[in-house]
């Protein structure tokens, strides 16, 4: 049953905190299912008091910030918000100044978009080590399989409770801990452009599922998200080091 599976990452969300001897817990509150699910989580394993839901608008949808202030009432957590536009725009001015300098006339689209929640990381750490807390992660196993994260952006946390649901299993533990159905029924989206993340991808959650669960799907989908698999290992592995020979007074 999903809801015992949702009660041990409950449990293991507590025991890790414990651990740490972190006092509390930052989320990115971005008004979607995965992280309005993660906080209802993190409410139930450590208290209301422990945790801050922060909203990082970034030429955002002005629905995503209220979706985003509706679930932190909706579980009585502290709501900050951090607007991240001058900041973005001020970087992208600066980066755009020195390419010129080498040729370069635009920098690339991805790389533009994949600074916002790069800064959207930093945002969570200024705010979690400056009150001792912990940073959760709320990506989900279907977005990781398929490397729909960016690489020291939304895919950097301390810990991830949701890291191997997939996002069926998400929305059914979001049910159970009493999201708000409105944002459950949202369309998944990065809030990074003005498309869902299924029409990023063109391939669909659910066809991702049925991969992890069955290893078939329709012909098509199933070579894309192979293919996305493997061009994307790179965002699931460990930094690569080199390594020689060497004492280790550590072992």
């Amino acid at each position: 049953m999903i809801e015992e599976e949702a009660e041990n990452a409950i449990k293991w969300i507590q025991k890790y905190v414990e651990k740490t001897g972190a006092k509390g817990i930052v989320i990115g509150n971005s008004g979607g299912k995965d992280s309005a699910t993660v906080l209802a989580m993190a409410v139930k394993a450590i208290g209301k008091e422990r945790v801050v839901a922060v909203s990082m608008p970034c030429y955002s949808n002005e629905k995503d910030f209220e979706d985003a202030k509706l679930v932190a009432e909706t579980f009585g957590v502290r709501f900050l918000k951090v607007d991240l536009t001058n900041c973005y725009q001020q970087m992208e001015k600066e980066i755009q100044l020195e390419l010129n300098k080498i040729q370069i006339e635009k920098m690339e689209k991805e790389a533009q978009i994949n600074i916002k929640p790069r800064l959207r990381m930093t945002t969570l750490y200024g705010i979690a080590q400056t009150l001792g807390y912990l940073v959760i992660g709320t990506g989900n196993l279907c977005e990781a399989m398929v490397g729909y994260t960016t690489k020291w952006g939304d895919n950097s946390s301390d810990f991830n409770p949701i890291g191997n649901f997939t996002v069926e299993e998400v929305l059914k533990i979001g049910k159970y801990l009493g999201v708000p159905e409105k944002i459950l029924k949202k369309a998944p989206s990065d809030g990074l452009g003005n498309q869902t993340d299924e029409e990023k991808m063109g391939i669909t959650y659910q066809q991702i599922t049925e991969m992890i669960e069955t290893g078939n799907t329709d012909k098509e989908a199933k070579k894309e998200i192979l293919k996305r698999y493997q061009n994307s290992k790179h965002k699931r592995e460990a930094i690569p080091i080199y390594t020689f020979k060497r004492r280790n007074f550590f072992s």
